[in-house]
């Protein structure tokens, strides 16, 4: 799937991108991935729910027809922990667990496999600048 380059100079006063942190940030991945999954099951809430709905966070890669910009806000706001630890709170503080918490670690999963994967948030250069490092060749 996205092969990520890691640049090992720094360019224009940015941070290198070592192997190191792209691996620890993917682990990370990982890890998010595999405790929501056991959370979801634990929820007790469909698996055809969790399929239907774990592809719904790409869907902010529409926004790239506006601009690449505007496409990296839009993708950012729905790929980062942000928004489903939000949903995740509200769910446990108005007892909405019964669908809005599955909600929340469907998301919550759908990030971590992404970063798993290597697809990191996006930089207004383009789909393929993310803080992983440059997707593909």
């Amino acid at each position: 799937m996205g092969t990520v380059s890691t640049l090992h100079e720094s360019s224009a006063g940015q941070p290198a991108r070592t192997a190191s942190v792209v691996l620890l940030l993917r682990l990370e991945g990982v890890a998010v991935a595999l405790i929501t999954a056991a959370l979801y099951a634990r929820t007790g809430a469909s698996w055809w729910l969790f399929a239907a709905l774990w592809i719904v966070p790409d869907l902010s890669m529409l926004g790239y027809l506006s601009s690449p910009c505007r496409g990296a806000r839009i993708y950012n706001a729905f790929h980062s922990y942000l928004l489903p630890g939000i949903l995740a709170l509200l769910a446990l503080f108005t007892h909405a667990q019964g669908l809005l918490l599955p909600i929340a670690l469907i998301w919550f999963n759908h990030i971590g496999i992404d970063r798993a994967l290597g697809y990191g948030l996006k930089y207004a250069e383009g789909f393929g600048f993310t803080h992983f490092g440059r997707i593909g060749k």
